[in-house]
């Protein structure tokens, strides 16, 4: 029995080291680059036709036409290609879940409990996930890190997706907490449809309601308690609360519903919160009043059939398009099970289809996310004093027939575009000689 067990545990470790791809975080780099050549779409709608892109130390110095490196420099020549700011994945649970509905240990994204405001999701972060290089391979370069479940999910942090561990891959840490707003619309079991079971009779509006009252109590204990000069003793729900009241995190709802985003207009009445919706597939009814109210939006689920029978069939399609002329900051989002967040550049392409020219679709994966995660100081666009998070494309990345990533820098480092798909390919290509 003993040599049955030591040789299932030698087969299991044979089967994880053949699964893993020869692929490392790139090494910090020194000294000029020059990115020449390239049609440059800068991020904030700017598009520099056969382009040059001066980098230091992995910072942008200047960005522009005409711009001549020095004899001797290191120059890359990207002519007849498109050159973008790295794409940015605002809400995924990225590096916390490997696979869905898979066993209960292997699940980083979720914490027991309804309200885990101390939960930080950096921490968890997982910098060997598999997906992570598929994604960098579609052009996208960061992510915002985001725990789910409960009533309060805890707190994301925005990560650079070429590191060694999640201390190095920390691009922005606990930027913001999450809030699941409760529904109001009755949601019937239908298993028990199909056993032919009586469904519970509730009131999911008034359910709602007394959450909301609970929600906004914990609120104003907090605030009664994060103005006391001291404490007797520490209360780390409400320490972990402190970021909403002073500014330095803001607080992500998740509710699609016009009733649902009226109680988030509210936390911003009451308790002047900076806040973001998630998802927000009914946002464009209530545009102006995010506009007035400052709240951007994060869209989700855009492929997907309208929220309710009255919407137009095309409605997600067109739903950026309206945020845009409204003025509201948005940001796409891909949180497809299926696609595993590969989409993102794509369904950009499809709200360029529906009202948006390409470089405003552009903007909202990359400067409007990087605005609304905190980090466009930092990211997010091509342009002077930021980091040098650079895609180079053979064609139009939005468009899925000629998005072919051929060159991606993190921080100015050339990061490497191998991935398991990949390599699976190259391996079967090579069984039948096709190699």
């Amino acid at each position: 029995m003993k040599k049955l067990i030591i040789c299932i545990q030698l087969l299991a470790a044979g089967i994880a080291l053949q699964a893993q791809e020869d692929v490392y975080p790139a090494k910090a780099i020194t000294g000029k680059m020059y990115i020449t050549n390239g049609t440059i779409h800068v991020g904030n709608g700017q598009v520099i036709e056969n382009g040059t892109i001066e980098v230091e130390n992995g910072k942008i110095l200047q960005v522009g036409a005409g711009i001549a490196a020095p004899a001797g420099a290191k120059v890359v020549d990207v002519k007849g290609k498109q050159v973008y700011p790295g794409l940015i994945l605002p809400v995924t649970d990225l590096g916390l879940k490997e696979i869905g509905n898979g066993v209960r240990g292997s699940n980083d994204y979720a914490e027991l409990g309804e309200y885990n405001n101390s939960i930080r999701s950096i921490v968890a972060y997982n910098t060997d996930s598999k997906i992570i290089n598929t994604l960098k391979a579609q052009g996208i370069l960061l992510a915002g890190v985001t725990p789910q479940g409960g009533t309060i999910s805890g707190s994301s942090s925005v990560v650079q997706l070429d590191a060694w561990n999640w201390e190095d891959a920390a691009y922005k840490m606990d930027n913001a907490i999450h809030l699941n707003m409760p529904t109001f619309i009755s949601r019937p079991s239908r298993f028990a449809a199909f056993l032919g079971l009586p469904q519970p009779q509730t009131d999911p509006t008034k359910e709602a309601l007394n959450k909301i009252d609970e929600i906004k109590t914990l609120f104003r204990q907090a605030k009664g308690y994060l103005q006391e000069p001291t404490h007797k003793e520490t209360n780390l729900k409400y320490e972990a609360l402190k970021g909403l009241f002073n500014k330095t995190q803001k607080l992500f709802v998740h509710a699609n519903q016009v009733k649902q985003i009226l109680i988030a207009i509210d936390f911003v009445k009451e308790f002047g919160f900076d806040v973001v919706l998630v998802g927000a597939s009914e946002s464009f009814q209530i545009a102006d009043l995010l506009k007035q109210y400052n709240i951007a939006v994060i869209l989700q689920d855009e492929h997907a059939l309208p929220a309710t029978e009255d919407d137009d069939v095309d409605q997600p399609f067109k739903t950026p398009a309206m945020l845009q002329k409204a003025g509201v900051l948005f940001a796409l989002n891909d949180e497809h099970g299926e696609s595993r967040y590969r989409n993102l550049p794509f369904n950009a392409g499809t709200a360029a289809a529906y009202g948006l020219t390409k470089e405003q679709a552009l903007q909202a994966i990359t400067l409007n996310s990087a605005k609304i995660l905190g980090v466009d100081s930092k990211t997010g666009s091509l342009e002077a004093g930021k980091d040098a998070n650079i895609v180079v494309s053979e064609g139009d990345i939005l468009d899925m027939r000629t998005s072919i990533i051929v060159q991606a820098f993190i921080q100015g480092r050339e990061v490497s575009l191998e991935n398991k798909q990949k390599q699976l390919y190259d391996r079967y290509k090579y069984k039948y000689e096709l190699k």
